[in-house]
């Protein structure tokens, strides 16, 4: 999974367009990262900018940006409606995918430490990032704001993390910038059938993790509870992590539930969802749908669209598209205007086009176009690329049969065991996808090593280092591919054992493809391992090839087959005349019953090929299925020649 943060530094200018569109181009420069949005507020004096990227080009374009707003804003002279402490007030860090919020809290801190040791900016880390308990929140870091900065820098109790134990001319002028990390923010909206603002924040005061306040007698009427020292006496809600109130939108001719919800790991969207349609159906309402305001992380959708195909009793074991369809539909994200994944996800708004077209190129063919092209006088796409695309058609047949299985009739107390056997196939077609086009660029590699200048002994000597280098690289790939098709087998087998036996044959098809992609791959292994310099590497490479292939002969795994033993007059019947050594294809008949929890597996009938006939002595083999994680027995058995 692609590592990806998100940044929304907060900077104390909105007034001045030419600031703004500097500190936003110092961003932009470092190159790594888009920025999703600009958004300037005059009466706050204040630009919040949302700018997306890998965790390195974030850091960096963050510090740039921190930079370039400590040269051209002086707190000295700022007003606005806002609370703020410096020229960059507040700099979240915000995982988004790849990354864990601990690990946004690190970067934080280290780049917080950077802000002060080059720029002598000090700064405050706040919520994730917080090195110490009360500073985890931000009104506490800010407290008094920038007027304040002379005595707080002063006070040991209340200096910055980052920072001299004193006031300094630098802070006077960039004041102090609040460095944290926190968890992404989903705002959401869920439409109800009515038009009551009143219940509206019923619901809202439900399910929101402040709650109401505790009241004598009538809930509604009574008397607000007090505590001790006067404070309001809270009821709390259901949802942690979030706050929502109720209100009535013109627009829509409804009311609404609003919420942010502020730890979507504690409580995600799908799970928000749920609580608010339970708590509108005890008030005699109904939930008709949501509407997201802003983006979202994909795996907010993804993990939604698997929550409710599971409660469903469905298989998650689908595209990612499918998946995000069923999140749409199932919380009604198209219930007000249409709901476009590529225009709400963040993920999708930083693809480049380009970049990604790029990269897909062969597997975004149509099935005629990618012949044709490997059909073409080009080099590439070759075998490799082939390769492991029989591999990836291997696990879409393997995944195929789980899918079918776990939605066939009568088995529905089975649709999790291969709902999970269908994810392991989407994951392993993915990966093996993805190598289809990183096999051709591997041989794009060394095409351009071998054209590289060799004039010189310099050039010579850099062209020699770089054709050895792609050349590694070029047999590492259909590596990869062998082990990754390898995994097929462990699908295959155990939807041809166990999955719905109409489609036995399709997977038998899947081992045949994963098959011929270990062979396929293997091939390349051994001619790209000739071209290396390094004798050493080029044999372990293939010495590890030549292992994967050894464990597929026959096209399974020879350690997970079953074996008899059988008398002569057997041994005749099934071998037909083959000698020792010999390949039979042959057809099982047995009788099996389950030693766990011995129920009767009848008539199971298979075809295997690549059986070995007789293997040290009158010893044959077959693929078993399983039963309750159990080994079976063989109360009967008829081989067919």
């Amino acid at each position: 999974m692609e590592r990806i943060i998100e940044c929304v530094p907060n900077f104390s200018e909105g007034r001045n367009k030419e600031v703004i569109d500097a500190i936003v181009a110092a961003i932009e420069k470092t190159g790594g990262v888009k920025v999703l949005d600009v958004d300037p507020g005059e009466a706050t004096n204040r630009t919040v900018v949302t700018f997306v990227g890998s965790p390195e080009a974030v850091v960096e374009a963050a510090f740039q940006g921190v930079k370039r707003a400590g040269e051209l804003i002086d707190m000295r002279q700022h007003k606005g409606a806002h609370p703020r402490s410096g020229a960059t007030d507040v700099l979240p860090l915000i995982p988004i995918s790849g990354i864990t919020l601990a690990e946004c809290a690190e970067l934080a801190r280290t780049l917080a430490e950077r802000i002060y040791n080059e720029l002598e900016i000090p700064c405050y880390c706040y919520e994730s990032a917080a090195q110490k308990p009360e500073r985890k929140n931000l009104a506490v870091c800010r407290a008094g704001e920038y007027e304040a900065l002379p005595e707080k820098m002063s006070d040991p109790e209340r200096i910055p993390d980052f920072g001299p134990g004193h006031y300094t001319e630098r802070a006077a002028q960039a004041g102090a910038t609040n460095v944290g990390a926190r968890d992404f923010l989903i705002a959401v909206n869920y439409n109800l059938n009515t038009t009551s603002t009143r219940r509206a924040n019923a619901i809202a005061f439900d399910v929101r993790e402040k709650g109401r306040p505790k009241r004598e007698g009538n809930p509604i009427t009574g008397k607000i509870v007090k505590d001790e020292n006067g404070k309001t006496v809270m009821i709390p809600g259901t949802l942690k992590g979030c706050k929502a109130i109720g209100w009535f939108i013109d627009e829509y001719g409804i009311a609404q539930v609003s919420m942010n919800i502020t730890d979507i790991n504690t409580t995600p969207l799908h799970v928000a969802f749920d609580e608010v349609c339970r708590a509108a159906q005890a008030r005699g309402l109904r939930v008709t749908g949501t509407e997201i305001v802003g983006l979202v992380p994909k795996r907010t959708l993804i993990e939604a669209g698997r929550y409710f195909l599971e409660k469903q009793q469905r298989s998650t074991g689908i595209s990612e598209e499918e998946i995000m369809k069923i999140a749409v539909k199932s919380m009604g994200l198209d219930d007000l205007k249409p709901f476009d994944p590529r225009e709400k996800v963040v993920e999708f708004l930083i693809e480049d086009p380009a970049e990604v077209a790029a990269k897909e190129r062969l597997v975004r063919m149509t099935c005629k176009g990618f012949a044709y092209e490997t059909a073409s006088e080009s080099p590439a796409p070759g075998g490799g690329s082939i390769s492991a695309y029989m591999g990836a058609l291997g696990a879409a047949l393997g995944t195929m049969v789980a899918n079918l299985s776990s939605h066939k009739a009568g088995w529905d107390a089975r649709w999790k065991e291969f709902s999970d056997w269908a994810d392991k196939g989407q994951d392993v077609m993915r990966r093996l996808l993805a190598l289809v086009d990183e096999d051709t660029a591997a041989f794009d590699k060394i095409m351009a090593a071998i054209g590289m200048p060799k004039g010189s002994e310099e050039e010579q000597a850099a062209r020699a280092e770089a054709l050895e280098a792609a050349t590694l690289y070029a047999t590492e790939v259909p590596l990869k591919t062998m082990k990754t098709a390898y995994e097929v087998f462990d699908i295959v087998r155990a939807m041809a054992a166990e999955g719905n036996p109409n489609s036995v044959s399709d997977a038998g098809v899947g081992a045949l493809a994963a098959r011929s992609a270990v062979l396929g791959a293997q091939l390349n292994v051994r001619i790209n391992a000739a071209g290396l310099a390094d004798r050493e590497a080029a044999e372990r490479l293939c010495e590890e090839a030549a292992e994967i292939n050894q464990k597929t002969q026959g096209g399974i795994h020879m350690d997970d087959m079953k074996k008899v033993e059988l008398n002569d007059e057997q041994l005749d019947q099934v071998v037909g005349g083959y000698g020792v050594g010999d390949t039979v294809t042959c057809t099982k008949s047995a009788i099996e019953y389950c030693e766990g929890c011995g129920r009767l597996l009848k008539n199971y009938q298979a075809t295997i090929t690549g059986v070995r006939g007789v293997l040290d002595g009158n010893t044959i083999y077959w693929i078993t299925r399983t039963c309750c994680g159990k080994k079976t027995s063989m109360s009967e058995l008829e081989i067919l020649g």
